[in-house]
Parts: C-alpha cells; sequence; structure tokens
C-alpha cells in the first residue's frame, strides 16, 4: 500500500515535510507547551521512571484493550488509563488501571486530547 504524502509542518514559518502534524523539533516543542499551559501539571513529574515501570508491566500483562473485549473485540492496547485519575485521589494499583486502545482512550476522556502515552 502507498504511503501517503508528507505535509509541510503546521508550525509557523516551518517549511520541513512530516508525516504528522508538525515536525520532530516542533512536536516537542507543541508537547512541552501543551503540558505546561494545557495539564497545569508537569506530567514528567507525576509520570516519571516509577510510572513508565507500572505501564510497562500492566501492558505486559493485558496487551489488548479490556474496553473492546467486553464488546468482543480484540484490539491491541496502546495506553494505561487510570480510571480514578490521580488528580482527584486515585493511585497506581492494578485495581485502578486499565488498558485501552487509543479510540477507547479518547471515548473515555470525552473526546478532550490526551498526551500522556
Amino acid at each position: 500500500m502507498p504511503r501517503r504524502p508528507q505535509r509541510p509542518c503546521r508550525y509557523p514559518a516551518c517549511s520541513k515535510l512530516t508525516d504528522g502534524v508538525y515536525c520532530e523539533e516542533h512536536q516537542w516543542l507543541m508537547n512541552t507547551h501543551y503540558n505546561h499551559f494545557s495539564r497545569g501539571y508537569n506530567s514528567n513529574e507525576r509520570y516519571g521512571r516509577e510510572w513508565r515501570k507500572i505501564r510497562d508491566r500492566y501492558i505486559a500483562a493485558h496487551p489488548l484493550c479490556e474496553r473492546c473485549l467486553t464488546e468482543n473485540r480484540y484490539t491491541p492496547a496502546d495506553l494505561v488509563h487510570h480510571k480514578k485519575p490521580l488528580s482527584e485521589g486515585g493511585t497506581n494499583d492494578e485495581s485502578n488501571l486499565m488498558s485501552l486502545c487509543y479510540s477507547c482512550h479518547e471515548k473515555e476522556h470525552g473526546g478532550r486530547g490526551s498526551q500522556n502515552l
């Protein structure tokens, strides 16, 4: 199957071509901007090395999207979601986690985007 043609980066005055919305340099900049202004916290402090270990262990044990499984669909999980958010007193216990695909994660959040993968 042929690849889609690359498009120019959407960052103002950047003419680099990319497969996504922004080139690698500006994607990092936009993620940093999002974390600082939209999230209200630094995701690197909240989701550091320990979280990555927990997430990797959980996704290895639950490789399929748990929401899709309830609908008899077998979709690979892309993210680990907190049922009760950390900001509302949730924890990283396995009982508070669920593996989700990107689509189901968006549905969980009502369409508002999420950057933490």
